[in-house]
């Protein structure tokens, strides 16, 4: 007996969850988060070209398809599940690379379990090195104020809802048109992407103008159930069997990425976001979503905080960087790995 899938909503699911994406980036906030957000933007970017580096390199000294390297690396580990899925059915599409989609998966659940793991002990080790008080435990955590606990939430309503969905279907619509305008050309993107970034236009053309203000709140809840959906069909689908002669190789390069983030969130993200308790909540942050995702960075920082006492600008700046920005970045280092004479094909 043979059982199949109907993969059919797979697609646009995750287009959606793109657009929701990009209907997030709102570049006005990175005034807000002023100085300390763009410094600790070019330390993910810079992990995310490292992973990429890393993964590439160890897959071809252990006789893997390059490919399979970028897919270790930034794609599904700063990716996450959403974007590794993604990127894994244009791998094997475009680039014919077998069980891409399985590897994606694997990989991305790997990172997530592993970048929850190290947070902590990161930033005990950073904490202990500048000596904050209350590192033996001894001291109460203080409360945290301000926005780590916000009063008020604006409600979701019927009328909203459409607002939101009529957002990511122009979205949905223009993506593919412009996918459409950029195929066989030197700046062709994948369709995900293409939605991506017209939604990011579409939220700062609009909030520029003063025309509309995007409902933050109902495009993430949107954005989580059409990935929840879209991850629960991925997985049905997949054939993890496929992976079993490359379970060895692959840990290899998972168990070198994890290493590698932890000390780049040591001797890099801790040294240029000031060395200090600051810094080493934002490290175990970026443990969080640089191996895993963004609720696995919030989660490291509260362990951290509610030991050792709050941390505003660490709640403020890894949301925002780890909600969107790094998706966007994420996006463009990919593409210019790809342009590498070592993928003929890109």
């Amino acid at each position: 007996m043979e059982v199949r899938f109907d993969t059919s909503l797979q697609t646009p699911l995750m287009l959606t969850f793109f657009a929701t994406i990009g209907l997030s980036a709102d570049f006005a906030s990175l005034k807000k988060g002023g100085r300390v957000v763009g410094i600790f933007l070019l330390a993910v970017t810079g992990l995310l070209v490292v992973q990429n580096a890393m993964g590439i390199g160890l897959a071809t000294a252990l006789g893997l398809d390059p490919l399979m390297g970028l897919l270790t690396g930034s794609v599904t580990l700063a990716g996450g599940h959403g974007t590794g899925a993604a990127w894994g059915a244009t791998f094997s599409e475009k680039y014919g690379l077998a069980s891409a989609s399985e590897l994606a998966m694997a990989s991305a659940t790997f990172g997530l379990v592993l970048g929850g793991l190290i947070g902590g002990p990161v930033a005990r080790l950073l904490i202990k090195r500048i000596h904050v008080p209350g590192c033996n435990g001894q001291e109460k955590p203080r409360v945290p104020k301000g926005f780590e606990q916000p009063n008020k939430e604006r409600s979701i309503t019927p009328f909203s809802f459409i607002e939101t969905l009529a957002l990511i279907a122009v979205s949905l619509l223009a993506g593919n048109l412009l996918n459409g305008m950029l195929r066989e050309t030197a700046f062709e993107l994948p369709t995900f992407v293409c939605v991506l970034f017209v939604g990011v236009i579409l939220r700062n053309g609009l909030s520029a103008f003063g025309l509309y203000q995007v409902f933050e709140r109902e495009v993430s809840v949107l954005g989580n159930v059409s990935l929840s959906l879209f991850l629960a069909i991925a997985l049905m689908s997949l054939k993890l069997w496929d992976l079993a002669a490359l379970a060895l190789p692959i840990f290899i390069i998972l168990a070198a990425q994890t290493l590698v983030m932890a000390l780049f969130a040591i001797f890099v993200t801790f040294r240029i976001m000031g060395s200090n308790y600051d810094a080493a909540v934002l490290a175990a942050g970026h443990c969080g979503f640089g191996l895993g995702a963004t609720p696995t960075a919030i989660a490291n920082m509260q362990a951290v905080t509610q030991r050792y006492g709050p941390s505003q600008i660490a709640f403020l700046v890894v949301p925002m960087v780890g909600a969107f920005f790094i998706d966007i970045v994420n996006v463009i280092v990919i593409k210019l790995y790809l342009a590498m004479p070592l993928f003929g094909a890109a």
